[in-house]
């Protein structure tokens, strides 16, 4: 029963959750990072606007959506773009975007 359950459940998550949530690859996205995003944002910082930067605190004022999830809302940024930061859906494939989400809330929880 036990098993069922647990086998239930991850089938439940798998469906949940947004396929590119599972697959995000921190690693691929700091590459992905030091080559496309680190001239502006070296170090979690912003060439740009200085006070915009990739700091938790700064990501939790700046993105309106990030309280309710913290990736999602680092995607819809790259993808978008805003104010001075140009979009990179042309530029990006949708899993690239991902893996720079899922390594910039790594960096971002850590401290830089």
């Amino acid at each position: 029963m036990r098993r069922l359950l647990s086998a239930l459940l991850a089938i439940t998550v798998c469906f949940a959750a947004p396929s590119w949530v599972m697959a995000a690859d921190s690693a691929h996205g700091g590459q992905v990072f030091s080559s496309t995003c680190a001239a502006c944002h070296a170090g979690g910082g912003n060439i740009v606007d200085p006070a915009k930067t990739l700091q938790k605190a700064a990501l939790e004022a700046t993105l309106s959506n990030y309280g309710s999830g913290h990736e999602e809302a680092i995607v819809a940024q790259v993808t978008n773009g805003k104010g001075g930061m140009p979009s990179f859906a042309d530029v990006l494939s949708a899993a690239d975007i991902a893996d720079v989400a899922a390594y910039v809330e790594a960096q971002a929880s850590s401290g830089w």
